[in-house]
């Protein structure tokens, strides 16, 4: 049952094909995102994956997973605290802070943490679904 404080935990990791597909797909080709000599000069020292490759993770899970089916998407805010890196693990956690049972929405807690447990990624998403409809 979905309700206040449920939660969603997913492991995820982005590989350099896929940051390099995204940058075809949303033609960032930034070369912080593609070019190993030029990231060898940047405070990063390494390419990092493009910030909204990694927020994306939260559109495919609300619409498959968590809640799932019928999810429609209707605002997103999200903060960049941290780089990622692709080959590296991260944990994604999505929990419902609070359900509009009249409309059918909910409120939730989007980030996602490096391996130290730091967040690197964090937000608050609304959507709406009827599976909050009358619970």
């Amino acid at each position: 049952m979905l309700e206040v404080n449920s939660k969603y935990e997913e492991e995820i990791l982005f590989t350099q094909d896929q940051v390099k597909q995204f940058a075809i797909v949303s033609g960032d080709n930034n070369p912080i995102h593609l070019d190993n000599e030029y990231a060898k000069t940047t405070i990063f020292k390494t390419p990092i994956i493009h910030g909204m490759l990694a927020a994306s993770s939260f559109s495919r899970i609300l619409g498959t997973k968590f809640p799932g089916e019928g999810t429609i998407y209707r605002k997103q805010s999200l903060s960049f605290m941290a780089p990622m890196f692709v080959d590296e693990t991260y944990r994604i956690v999505v929990t419902i802070t609070e359900i509009d049972n009249v409309k059918g929405s909910a409120k939730l807690d989007t980030v996602i943490l490096n391996s130290k447990n730091e967040t690197v990624l964090s937000g608050e998403a609304i959507i709406y679904n009827n599976k909050f409809k009358g619970n």
